[in-house]
């Protein structure tokens, strides 16, 4: 065979793999994208080129865990102590705060979140509920300036309405959510 036509065969089959694999990380970068929504962003601002592969990982590790729905009594008993919670919020919004994180980390735990960290547990959330992680991250350090008396009661009313946030999407079905992305 000609050496010229080798050459431009070669040459052509390295463009088509160029092209193939530029459009699998296209495809890639959109899945993630629609998955992990603003987390995404929040993820690429942290990380830089390796934000993919950090959302990746997440994944993986996530897909470790036994996440299970809640029985119907159990749900019931989560909202009936989140009414509990909020409406002791105008009596004694202090305490509230601190027992609506409670709350929303025993409901974790109960689906079957590891309970690490804030940083892992939020980053392990972001993948079935990144919609609503930043509200977790956004209460969590309300709460946390409020321990160090830096929080106004108005800084409280709207950690509880984050924790309501990420509860309300943690009662909900996994698979139910699974199937809004996918």
């Amino acid at each position: 065979m000609d050496p010229k036509i080798v050459i431009v065969v070669i040459v052509v089959a390295v463009v088509v793999l160029g092209v193939l694999w530029m459009l699998a990380r296209k495809r890639r970068t959109t899945l993630l994208k629609e998955k992990f929504g603003p987390e995404y962003d929040r993820t690429l601002r942290e990380h830089g080129n390796r934000a993919e592969s950090v959302l990746a990982a997440r994944e993986k590790r996530v897909e470790k865990f036994t996440i299970r729905e809640l029985a119907a009594d159990e749900r019931e008993r989560f909202v009936s102590e989140w009414r509990a919670v909020q409406s002791r919020f105008v009596d004694a919004p202090n305490a509230a705060v601190g027992d609506a994180d409670a709350l929303v980390a025993r409901l974790m735990q109960t689906r079957g979140y590891p309970m690490s960290n804030f940083e892992q547990r939020a980053a392990d959330l972001s993948v079935d509920h990144p919609r609503v992680v930043d509200n977790y991250r956004a209460a969590h350090e309300i709460a946390v300036r409020h321990r160090s008396g830096q929080a106004t009661t108005e800084d409280l009313r709207q950690a509880m309405i984050y924790y309501r946030s990420l509860f309300d999407d943690l009662l909900q079905p996994i698979s139910d959510k699974r199937r809004e992305v996918a």
